[in-house]
């Protein structure tokens, strides 16, 4: 097995699936990226088993076709150094020894038996749907931040996504908060649903950003199938129900405050400072025109409060939040202008962007407030 391969094409392209490998593993060969080369074409895969990611390569000589598993971390690193470049690669199929010549050296490593590699699922019984990077991104960006952690809740760490005749939704919350973000320009023809883990969502997000193409998505009952450009990248879906996200929004709110999005998070980002490092808790005070915001940390004697300018309609109201949930939440909003609708100091409050002017995409994002220190 030889072929001769760009240094700079070969790096970027590890690069954009080395993030699909752990740190410890409890198999070794995933410790490695599986080189497949076929005629002039070299496909590379990195696998967690949970997600798996692969690129294809033009080559620039290709001799017998073959296949070997290449430890991941020293060829990134040797990879690194180089300037672009010409690399031959000689793999041995019997003691699948790697060698890697330049010009002027050469370098050997053992690669590894490719049997032990994890097979990549197979597509049977999938749907297809094809969506613009753009709108993908975005939906991801919105939404997997708030996505819990909790092992126990499994359900709860990834991204509900149901498509349906009318939009594309999709839904993160771990408990405290919750985004809905939902495209009425992208639809199915049948309504389904399945739960996408983060880690292969913020691997596509990466990959995404300020790029145009079409993805195309195909899935089934048990995985997704993420095709675009020169990749590919399959990931196992989370099993079982997402909770009803819709029964936990307020309906009813009718205290509404309207504020400047820069404002309020810059404000949000000073209190925060001062705040207890354990909660967290911002106060907000609403009464007319004027948002008081305010923290302090008795501990260690440090005290803020700062009065804002607002438009507000409702009772004069005293809430508290966990100020990095409204830093996360209040920097995921892209207007200038934002609503925050509120019912009761111990309800959920709501924050929803002021967008006039795009009908095709809805966010809401949820919140649940803090008990007040008195």
């Amino acid at each position: 097995m030889k072929f001769i391969v760009s240094s700079t094409s070969l790096l970027r392209n590890l690069q954009a699936i080395s993030g699909v490998l752990n740190a410890a593993n409890t198999l070794p060969i995933l410790d490695d990226f599986l080189f497949r080369l076929k005629e002039d074409e070299l496909e590379i895969t990195a696998s967690d088993l949970e997600t798996t990611m692969t690129v294809s390569i033009q080559t620039t000589k290709a001799e017998e076709p073959g296949v070997v598993a290449i430890p991941a971390k020293i060829l990134i690193d040797t990879l690194k150094t180089f300037s672009d470049m010409p690399l031959t690669f000689t793999i041995n199929d019997e003691t699948f020894g790697v060698e890697i010549s330049t010009g002027e050296g050469k370098y050997k490593l053992t690669g590894h038996n490719s049997d032990e590699f994890p097979k990549v699922p197979v597509k049977e019984n999938v749907t297809t749907l094809t969506l613009d990077c753009s709108t993908l991104a975005k939906a991801i960006n919105k939404t997997v931040f708030a996505a819990g952690s909790d092992e126990l809740r499994p359900v709860m760490s990834g991204v509900f996504c149901q498509l349906s005749p009318s939009d594309l939704t999709f839904v993160a919350t771990d408990a405290h908060k919750l985004v809905r973000y939902r495209r009425l320009d992208s639809r199915s023809e049948e309504t389904v649903s399945f739960i996408l883990p983060k880690k292969p969502l913020n691997q596509l997000k990466s990959l995404l950003v300020n790029k145009e193409f079409p993805v195309t998505i195909e899935y089934n009952q048990t995985n997704a199938f993420f095709t675009f450009e020169n990749v590919h990248l399959v990931c196992r879906l989370i099993e079982g129900k997402y909770p009803n996200y819709e029964a936990v929004i307020p309906r009813d709110n009718p205290n509404v405050l309207l504020i400047d999005k820069a404002l309020f998070l810059n404000s949000i980002k000073r209190i925060a400072l001062f705040a207890n490092q354990s909660t967290h808790q911002v106060r907000l005070r609403i009464s007319g025109k004027e948002l008081t915001m305010s923290a302090e940390d008795i501990d260690f004697s440090n005290e803020a409060k700062e009065r804002l300018s607002c438009s507000y309609q409702g009772d004069s109201i005293e809430i508290g939040f966990n100020s990095r949930f409204l830093q996360e939440m209040v920097g995921n909003v892209d207007t200038e202008q934002l609503r925050l609708e509120m019912s009761a100091p111990n309800r959920a409050g709501l924050i929803i962007p002021m967008d006039d002017e795009n009908k095709v995409e809805e966010l809401l994002m949820l919140v649940m407030p803090v008990m007040l220190n008195q």
